[in-house]
């Protein structure tokens, strides 16, 4: 019978199904190419890669740097996300605190919300050029699975130009805002 596995723990195996990686590394590829997709920190990816391990679907190869424990998917461990991919439906929720705030930006004087949106809107255009300088060394990796990183990637940079751009327009639409409507906002 098949194990249950987690989203992280999808994405742990399919990084690991690419190259063998320590805890460390992971953690890296985590912030540095699917920080646009998927986040995980040092103390969600060692407890999920315990329970892998334990279903067999990750072994651990030679040791790392310093000691550490450098691990690689096993057979049952590609076939696990390669059912994942062709047989499980995704959510199709995205939860976003940022979005969840704009919701009751009401609540704020109107240079609250402004300055709220024009920090979002800067927030996107740093994100593109972080993710455009990613796309630089992305674009030089001739591993087969970097073509889908850089696929992947070209998703957070058209994302958060759009991102952006709606950010400007609600300041631009918030510049226009009804008297009565501006007095529902003060505290």
């Amino acid at each position: 019978m098949p194990v249950k596995v987690s989203t992280l723990g999808h994405a742990l195996l399919g990084l690991l199904s690419e190259q063998a990686m320590t805890g460390y590394e992971l953690t890296a590829s985590f912030d540095q190419s699917l920080a646009n997709v998927w986040s995980a920190r040092h103390s969600q990816i060692y407890p999920e890669l315990a329970k892998l391990q334990a279903a067999g679907l990750i072994e651990q190869t030679e040791a790392g740097p310093r000691g550490s424990k450098r691990y690689a998917a096993t057979a049952e461990g590609r076939s696990t996300v390669v059912r994942w991919l062709e047989h499980e439906p995704t959510s199709g929720v995205l939860r976003s605190e940022r979005m969840l705030r704009v919701f009751f930006l009401w609540m704020l004087r109107p240079a609250g919300a402004v300055a709220y949106l024009r920090a979002e809107a800067q927030r996107h255009r740093d994100e593109v050029a972080r993710y455009e300088r990613t796309a630089g060394l992305i674009d030089a990796e001739p591993h087969p699975a970097a073509r889908w990183a850089r696929i992947a990637l070209e998703a957070g940079i058209r994302f958060d130009r759009a991102m952006a751009e709606w950010a400007d327009w609600a300041v631009a639409e918030l510049e226009h805002v009804r008297p009565v409507e501006r007095d529902l906002g003060k505290n």
